[in-house]
């Protein structure tokens, strides 16, 4: 009850409108038919008034919209003494007006519940008490409790021994995810059953969760240029209502007529169709671990041509592993690897962790080094048990070895090359691995109308081309600066391009390109404000995804449009022999409008996602029985 009379006041149009209908029955059944017809006149003529104000102020707005059909409906029924037509007519208008507003708050909800999820509170650790304080004053450095079941308010480290996270708000992974000391936290994230503490390393604002809630804010305030498009066909669909209904008055002479064109001329499948699809596509999208910046971005993905892709961190996982240690100098394997991952502690450089869990596992204790110092862009000097070791490219060892020799390395391998206490002692060899999904990934996107793939990379030609001929892509750039990325994509001739990308680098290409995608999990800040898409999750096949919701978003949208304009046009040319009355008209018109939602609706993609889930498990069924 409490929640019909919440819809009720929402949609007070519609309940006032009933309301009225209500009365002229009881007035009917007393006998008072003719203070029926003024009351319904009346009222209809009204509403006309209020909706001609509002259509007024819009047109002044440069907007073009159909709400004239609708009033001009409503003041003929009323001319030519169709009262009860008039009636449904601003009941169908204000129902439609409320199925719009309805079906709009159900294809957002998955938005909606990132914005209503946003954590307000924080509750830091103060010497041996627990002070409660907003979000938005956490700092950096600051400790904080986190309690069973709460939301993680800030990005951080965990300080507790071990925690399970329910991450999937933010990545859209179902399963529950352990967390152990150190390891990095997403705000947002729910706590598992025990209380722990964490150190945030970032404020809310910068933190990941706040960065969703705001491409989704921005995302929800979007309109697709479809719906612009269908907005345009008002004035056509306008004209050819208007003469419909003049013609079949002239010809039987009969201004009913004109009436009962007009009343199944109402214009909501145009209204409803285009918006509610993106809405929902986007809300799908959302599900999906993938924010999308408006329906434009949608519309852009379903007709795209062409996919770029940065090298490092997208079609490959950016986190280089130990591959082959080369040692020398009498020196054994282990003890070159014990002495890199001990001095790379106190680097900053990619392959540091690489390294340091490539000692770790093969069970070589770490100490700690007597000092360090690290040269940016060449490498690490540290003394360690009073031995100084120098890790880095091959010239910054060479100063401090001369005796040092280049080792010879494969494509798409790199060498770091050590010297222990003035003496060449070997190098190691690591390997950035492309993403298990990748090539599946480009040939999904073929099979969705991508003709064309490109990589764009900063990294040498060798390397790029290894990986580029490891997953089949033929059109290569390598040794690119973020500007030579920008003017590559501008010179592309089959558009839309859609750019996929995940470093600070990418960002001024991603802004470029007609979509650009950021691999945002990793937190990359600039790339994911720049970027028109966002992926939440690391993988690479959201982008194949994206492109998927996209096309079904826009198929579904143009279907429902075309569904609803074909219906009542058919239904106008039948009204225009006077075969369907005005009262008839407007409850058929109904039914259209409930219709053109549902079919509209569809975009939301349960159904679609589940069909999608059912194909990648045959495929990969068929795939496992192949082998």
């Amino acid at each position: 009850m409490a929640r019909i009379l919440t819809l009720a006041r929402r949609y007070w149009a519609v309940t006032l409108t009933i309301a009225i209908g209500c009365l002229g029955i009881v007035l009917a059944m007393a006998g008072a038919g003719a203070a029926v017809v003024w009351i319904f006149s009346g009222y209809a003529l009204a509403i006309a008034t209020w909706q001609a104000v509002g259509m007024v102020r819009d047109m002044l707005r440069g907007h073009w919209g159909l709400d004239v059909l609708a009033i001009t409906a409503i003041v003929a029924t009323v001319a030519v003494g169709e009262y009860i037509a008039a009636l449904l007519v601003v009941l169908m208008l204000t129902g439609g007006e409320a199925l719009e507003d309805y079906a709009n708050r159900r294809a957002k909800r998955e938005l909606d519940a990132l914005l209503t999820r946003a954590p307000q509170l924080a509750h830091r650790v103060e010497g041996d008490s627990i002070v409660d304080i907003r979000a938005d004053q956490v700092r950096p450095g600051d400790v904080l409790l986190v309690r069973p079941s709460e939301i993680l308010p800030v990005d951080g480290t965990l300080r507790s021994a071990e925690t399970t996270l329910d991450e999937s708000s933010i990545t859209g992974e179902s399963v529950p995810v352990e967390k152990r000391t150190g390891d990095a936290l997403l705000s947002g994230a729910v706590n598992g059953s025990t209380a722990v503490e964490i150190v945030a390393t970032a404020t809310a604002a910068r933190s990941q969760y706040q960065q969703i809630v705001a491409l989704v804010a921005e995302a929800a305030e979007s309109k697709a240029p479809v719906v612009r498009l269908a907005d345009r066909y008002a004035v056509p669909f306008t004209v050819f209502s208007l003469a419909l209904g003049a013609v079949a008055w002239w010809v039987s002479g009969d201004p009913v007529r004109f009436a009962e064109v007009l009343v199944l001329a109402t214009p909501c499948p145009l209204l409803i169709a285009a918006p509610v699809a993106f809405i929902g596509g986007m809300s799908r999208a959302a599900r999906n671990g993938v924010i999308v910046k408006g329906g434009g971005v949608l519309e852009q993905l379903s007709s795209a041509k062409t996919a770029v892709f940065d090298k490092t961190g997208t079609l490959t996982r950016g986190e280089p592993t130990l591959v082959a240690i080369r040692a020398a100098g009498g020196v054994g394997a282990d003890e070159v690897l014990a002495a890199v991952a001990t001095a790379e502690q106190y680097s900053s450089h990619v392959l540091a962790a690489s390294f340091i869990a490539a000692a770790r596992d093969r069970g070589l204790p770490l100490g700690e080094a007597e000092s360090a110092e690290e040269t940016a862009t060449n490498g690490v000097r540290a003394r360690i048990d009073g031995r100084e070791v120098v890790v880095g490219k091959f010239a910054f060892v060479r100063e401090h070895a001369p005796d040092a020799v280049r080792t010879v390395i494969a494509p798409g391998e790199l060498a770091v090359y050590v010297a222990i206490d003035g003496t060449y002692a070997g190098a190691l060899l690591a390997s950035d691995r492309v993403r298990d999904n990748a090539r599946a990934t480009l040939a999904e996107l073929a099979e969705l109308g991508v003709r064309r793939t490109m990589m764009l990379t900063g990294d040498a030609q060798a390397t790029a081309e290894h990986i580029a001929a490891e997953l089949g892509i033929g059109d290569v750039r390598a040794d690119c600066l973020p500007a030579d990325k920008v003017q590559e994509v501008a010179r592309i001739a089959e558009r839309p391009v859609i750019m996929v990308g995940d470093g600070v680098n990418d960002a001024p290409v991603l802004a470029a390109a007609d979509v650009g995608i950021a691999m945002g999990a990793k937190g990359a800040t600039a790339a994911s404000e720049s970027a028109s898409a966002v992926i939440l999750v690391d993988d690479l096949s959201r982008v194949a995804k994206a492109v998927r919701i996209g096309r079904d978003t826009v198929r579904i949208a143009l279907q429902s449009i075309w569904v609803g304009i074909l219906v009542s046009v058919a239904l106008m040319l039948v009204a225009a022999f006077g075969v369907i009355p005005a009262t008839v008209g407007a409850i058929l018109q109904e039914v259209v409008d409930l219709i053109t939602i549902l079919a509209a609706l569809r975009a939301i993609g349960g159904r679609l996602d589940a069909e999608a889930s059912r194909e990648a498990a045959s495929g990969a069924a068929a795939e496992v029985v192949a082998r």
